[in-house]
């Protein structure tokens, strides 16, 4: 299916592992321009050398979203290559195994990081691009939350960040200024997705029948996800062809959420 998108420009934050680095694969396979940037200097290399290969005007950077200076570099070079994006795809975010399991005994500080990477990154970087996408008369926003953001469930700091990022892309497209302008805002839901040097990877090879597990009794198709399930998801919504969904929450979970 030809998409169209060879002639838009793509920013997908935290886009050099996992499901973001399958965003911007599929995206620059796809003719689409791709930026895209991570705190991993090593990750960031390689990644910038795939997306060269595909195509020269593609690039990747080093940045923190915890460093508001980062926030700026990362703008300018987006300035200085490009001009503006059409695509958003915050795909930033994690947390969901940080502090304690004992709600109690989690401090502040943990909150406070985990909502500064999912939702405040989120609300940064669309501010900033926001006005690129209305002045074109035609955009894209897109935050990849969680199976955890649309039902109750994991850890509640992440449960907050999550569902509050579904809830910004929901607010954001009942505006009639945005949305009448060709700018839509939706949000992908991941349940369980199987990476690659991630606690799933490291419980299927240090206890696969625990793994298998918890599979066969939480997913109903009996599979995990892959990055470039998720990634199909997202550039459809990329697209010309979703133009009508907008402030949607898409799971991608294998049947596993309760939610209608």
């Amino acid at each position: 299916m030809n998409l169209s998108l060879e002639h838009k420009r793509a920013l997908v934050t935290g886009g050099t592992h996992g499901i973001g680095k399958a965003i911007c694969l599929s995206l620059a396979n796809q003719g689409c321009a791709v930026a895209s940037f991570s705190s991993d200097a090593q990750r960031v290399s390689a990644m910038n050398g795939e997306l060269k290969n595909i195509n020269d005007k593609n690039f990747c950077i080093k940045s923190d979203v915890f460093s508001y200076q980062d926030y700026t570099n990362v703008f300018d070079k987006i300035q200085l290559e490009w001009g503006g994006i059409d695509i958003l795809v915050n795909n930033v975010g994690g947390g969901g195994r940080w502090g304690n399991e004992c709600f109690t005994k989690t401090d502040e500080h943990t909150w406070n990081e985990v909502i500064e990477k999912n939702l405040y990154s989120s609300i940064r970087y669309t501010k900033h691009f926001l006005p690129y996408m209305l002045k074109n008369g035609w955009g894209r926003v897109i935050n990849i939350t969680s199976i955890y953001g649309k039902d109750i469930g994991g850890r509640p700091w992440f449960n907050v960040a999550k569902s509050s990022q579904n809830v910004l892309m929901k607010n954001l497209s009942k505006n009639h200024t945005y949305s009448s302008r060709g700018v839509t805002f939706n949000s992908v839901a991941p349940g369980p997705i199987y990476i690659e040097d991630t606690g799933w990877d490291k419980l299927k090879n240090e206890d696969p029948d625990t793994f298998n597990d918890y599979v066969k009794q939480n997913i109903p198709r009996e599979v995990m996800g892959t990055p470039e399930e998720v990634a199909d998801i997202v550039v459809f919504l990329c697209s010309d062809k979703s133009k009508l969904i907008n402030g949607a929450v898409i799971p991608c979970d294998g049947g596993q959420g309760i939610s209608i």
